[in-house]
C-alpha cells in the first residue's frame, strides 16, 4: 500500500506516520529527511544538493524524483510507501504517478489530517521535546511525570524548535494552503482523497487512519 499524508506542520503528520512504521512496516519517504542524507552522505546527487540549498534555493523536481525514484528501488516489493512532503505540485503528483507505474506500484490512498487552526497554534506553540532522547512533550497536554524530569531517559535538559511560535504557524498554514491546493483537486478526480480529524486524539486518529486504509 502506498498513501500521502497531508496536513500542515503540527497536524500530527509525523507521528502517525511513525505508528504506520511500526505496526504495518511501511517506510516513511520525507523529502525533507533524504535530501538532508543525500547532502550529508556526499553522493553526486547529494553534492548537487548541498549546493542548492546552501545558495537557499529550492531543489528541483528532477532531482526530488531521482532520490525518491532510488528509495522505492531499495524497497522490498511489498512493502508500502508513506510519502510526506512530497508531491506539493499537480507537476509533482503526475511524477510520481510515473515513479509509481514504473515500479509496478500504484496510489492507494490521499489522507488529509484536518485541523483547527487557532488549538494548531495552541498545540505547536507549546510544544517541547526532551533535549537527550527526543521525547515530545506539551506544556498542556503531555507534561513528564516528574516536573523537569524525561519520562523516558530522566534527563533535565529539554528543548523547543526556534520556530514554535504563532506567526511561523501562521505563515506555515498559508504556505500549506497553497502548496495543497493545487493537488487536492487531482487527487479527488482519482477518487483517493479522505479526510480525519486531525485535532483528534492521537489514538483517534490513528482509527481513522486505519479504517481509511481498511476500505
Amino acid at each position: 500500500m502506498n498513501i500521502i499524508l497531508l496536513g500542515p506542520p503540527g497536524a500530527g503528520k509525523g507521528t502517525q506516520a511513525q505508528r504506520l512504521v511500526a505496526e504495518r512496516g511501511m517506510v516513511q519517504l520525507s523529502t525533507g529527511d533524504m535530501l538532508r542524507a543525500a547532502r550529508d552522505a556526499g553522493t553526486p546527487v547529494g553534492l548537487q544538493v548541498k549546493a542548492i540549498m546552501a545558495a537557499g534555493e529550492l531543489v528541483s523536481d528532477a532531482i526530488v524524483s531521482a532520490l525518491i525514484g532510488e528509495r522505492l528501488d531499495s524497497m522490498d516489493e511489498g512493502t508500502g510507501a508513506i510519502f510526506d512532503g512530497f508531491p506539493r505540485t499537480v507537476a509533482q503528483a503526475e511524477a510520481l504517478e510515473l515513479l509509481l507505474a514504473e515500479r509496478g506500484r500504484q496510489l492507494d490512498h490521499v489522507i488529509e489530517l484536518e485541523v483547527d487552526e487557532a488549538a494548531l497554534i495552541e498545540r505547536v506553540c507549546g510544544r517541547y521535546t526532551c533535549a537527550k532522547c527526543g521525547t515530545g512533550y506539551h506544556e498542556r497536554f503531555k507534561q513528564p511525570q516528574v516536573a523537569g524530569v524525561c519520562d523516558v531517559c530522566g534527563s533535565t535538559e529539554f528543548k523547543r524548535r526556534p520556530d514554535d511560535n504563532e506567526e511561523t504557524v501562521r505563515t506555515r498554514m498559508e504556505v500549506y494552503r497553497g502548496e495543497t491546493a493545487p493537488i487536492l483537486p487531482f487527487y479527488e478526480e482519482r477518487g483517493l482523497v479522505s479526510r480525519v480529524d486531525g485535532m483528534a486524539d492521537m489514538d483517534q486518529v490513528a482509527a481513522a487512519i486505519e479504517d481509511v486504509l481498511s476500505r
